[in-house]
C-alpha cells in the first residue's frame, strides 16, 4: 500500500511505501547562512520521524544538495550535531543548483519504519 503525505496535484511531502518512508527536505528560513538553513531542515525531519513514529536511527540514506561546495563545512557542523552517530546513514553529497534561490541546501531521506 502506498500512503501519501500532504499530497498535491504537483507532488507529496512525503511517501510511504512498504514500512519504508521517502522525504526531501528544504530549510523553513530562507535568509540564512548554510548552517542556519540545515539546522532548519533537520528540525522539519525530527518532526516528520517523530510524527511517523521513527527515530533518527532509522534514517538509511541521505543525499544532500548542496549549491555551492564552500558551504560543506556549515552543513557539516549542523549534521555532525543532529546525526546518530552511532547509526549513521549511508550519504551522500551533491553540488547542485536549486528551484529557489535563496535555498543554499536541500536533503532527500529514506527512513525504514519501525514495525506496527
Amino acid at each position: 500500500m502506498i500512503t501519501r503525505i500532504n499530497k498535491g496535484p504537483r507532488m507529496s511531502d512525503a511517501v510511504i511505501y512498504n514500512d519504508t518512508l521517502y522525504y526531501t527536505a528544504i530549510p523553513l528560513v530562507e535568509e540564512a547562512d548554510i548552517y542556519r538553513q540545515m539546522q532548519s531542515l533537520l528540525a522539519d525531519i525530527d518532526q516528520l520521524l517523530e510524527k511517523v513514529g521513527a527515530e533518527k536511527s532509522h534514517i538509511l540514506d541521505v543525499t544532500i544538495f548542496l549549491v555551492s561546495s564552500l558551504d560543506i563545512e556549515g552543513m557539516n557542523r549542523a549534521w555532525d550535531e543532529w546525526v546518530d552517530s552511532d547509526n549513521a546513514p549511508v550519504r551522500c553529497t551533491v553540488q547542485a543548483g536549486l528551484m529557489n534561490p535563496n535555498w543554499k541546501v536541500e536533503v532527500k531521506i529514506v527512513v525504514a519504519l519501525p514495525s506496527k
